[in-house]
């Protein structure tokens, strides 16, 4: 079974879909910020707000680009 087919908890998934989307962007000429515009665009606050308590909590869960655009994000 794939890790993409196990249940995952909200936390999980939202880590899982932030790396996502760092992975789909980083041909981008600023991955970063593509990243964080995408989060901004597409997520909901709560969204975002969750997902910098995770990385606060869990620093090594996002991929270096996630991270960068998390900062850019919550700075």
């Amino acid at each position: 079974m794939s890790d993409e087919n196990q249940v995952m908890s909200t936390g999980d998934r939202l880590i899982y879909m932030a790396n996502q989307i760092a992975r789909n962007l980083a041909t981008q000429p600023d991955a970063e910020a593509a990243t964080a515009e995408h989060i901004r665009a597409f997520w909901s606050g709560d969204m975002r707000a969750r997902l910098v308590a995770l990385a606060a909590d869990r620093p090594d869960a996002l991929s270096p680009v996630a991270a960068a655009a998390l900062r850019r994000i919550a700075g």
